[in-house]
């Protein structure tokens, strides 16, 4: 079944979004991409004549109530965005009489699914080593299942729009797909898009190909970077994972960040680099600073060359330049993870310069595919987002799918 052919009047539609936006300290939302990227599924439901029910994730609260992540703090701003009234369940689990009393165009948004332990199926307070964990992981697989055939009976049909935790088998993304037939089941129109797009990067390349990979850490990077290496023309590694390469080759990086359990990982990254002929960027200089904050002193320093009491917070001149040498000529680029602290105004220029490069090559015809909460933020910070073919709303979800791993939650519709 297809959002398009399918007949919402006088039905309720559960809806899964991904609403796990940035908020301030005092609960403002920072960046709305996410909400934005719903409402195409959420209104069309509502013109059809549909009613509507909305949940959604927020955080790690980790199956505990925490009012820090209560999706309470979104209603106003939903509401705007819908330009209807949006009432709220205050648990998502006790919301029976709500959901039923639901009119032809109204809505209900659910509090954050994540409250209960059930919705991500992790046996809580109870360590892996425990010889009852076992036990307790399938008495709470056993309890996902009446959570999520729970949530399904306040709804006659179930549309999963949530691209952002399609690679999680979560009660609301995929064991809730079991309560619906076929025919009252599908995809929402962003994870359409989404599937789309990475159908557009992996099975109809064009080549040169330069994927960006930046972020803190080597290690939740290794699969996609591995996979990448049969895809890819040019490598850009860049971010804190800089710094474990620059000491596993022997530098000095001061007070970096780096993963000393990952120096050999690197090193291998080098060689199969090497051997598939990809041309590896890794930053030569970076700019370092005396603190972890946007007022700290700085100098740029060779990257495999800081100080002591110095840590490379941002990408130097000459790597931004091999940055953008490596981008603009491509056809199809893949930007996952910014290459600074770019939430400090002072240590944006690296992303700041994939950016302008990727927007240059965009225009020159490349498709261009940005994904992961701090690449997007990073694009928005700059206000291009409009200068690059498509904007992720799934960092996990989208790097896994790239990886070619199936997604459980559009595994949970398909079939």
């Amino acid at each position: 079944m297809t959002i398009d052919n399918y007949k919402f009047a006088g039905k309720k539609a559960i809806v899964r979004v991904d609403f796990n936006v940035p908020l301030d300290e005092n609960g403002k939302i920072t960046d709305d991409t996410r909400i934005r990227g719903a409402l195409p599924t959420l209104k069309k439901i509502l013109a059809d004549g549909g009613a509507l029910i909305i949940m959604s994730h927020m955080g790690k609260p980790k199956g505990k109530v925490n009012p820090k992540f209560s999706l309470s703090q979104i209603v106003d701003a939903v509401s705007e965005k819908l330009g209807v009234a949006v009432k709220f369940a205050p648990d998502c689990a006790k919301a029976a009489d709500a959901a039923a009393a639901l009119k032809p165009g109204e809505v209900l948004l659910l509090e954050n699914l994540r409250f209960y332990p059930e919705e991500e199926g992790k046996p809580v307070g109870i360590d892996k080593e425990d010889p009852a964990y076992e036990d307790a992981k399938k008495a709470m697989k056993a309890s996902q299942k009446e959570f999520a055939k729970t949530l399904a009976s306040y709804a006659d049909c179930y549309v999963n729009d949530a691209f952002g935790t399609a690679h999680r088998k979560h009660a609301s993304t995929a064991v809730i797909a079991d309560y619906f037939d076929a025919d009252n089941k599908m995809l929402g129109y962003l994870m359409e898009k989404e599937v789309n797009a990475v159908d557009n990067v992996l099975s109809n390349i064009k080549r040169p190909f330069t994927a960006i990979m930046g972020g803190s850490k080597v290690s939740t990077k290794i699969g996609i970077i591995e996979n990448l290496m049969d895809k890819v023309d040019n490598l850009i590694l860049c971010g804190g994972m800089t710094y474990t390469f620059a000491k596993a080759q022997g530098g000095k990086i001061g007070n970096s960040i780096c993963e000393d359990d990952k120096l050999q990982l690197a090193l291998d990254i080098i060689e199969k680099a090497k051997a598939k002929g990809v041309n590896l960027v890794l930053g030569t200089d970076c700019v370092a600073a005396d603190a972890f904050a946007n007022d700290a002193h700085t100098q740029v320093v060779p990257a495999n060359d800081i100080p002591e009491g110095w840590e490379g917070l941002d990408a130097g001149p000459a790597t931004q330049k091999a940055f953008a040498e490596a981008i603009k000529g491509a056809k199809t680029i893949l930007w996952n993870g910014p290459a600074g602290v770019f939430e400090f105004d002072n240590f944006t220029a690296g992303s700041h310069a994939i950016a302008e490069a990727i927007a240059e090559a965009t225009k020159n015809g490349a498709f261009s595919l940005i994904g992961g909460g701090d690449s997007v933020a990073c694009i928005n910070k700059f206000g291009m987002a409009d200068q690059v073919s498509y904007i992720s709303t799934g960092g996990g979800a989208l790097l896994e799918a790239i990886e070619g791993k199936i997604l459980p939650g559009i595994a949970a519709i398909k079939g």
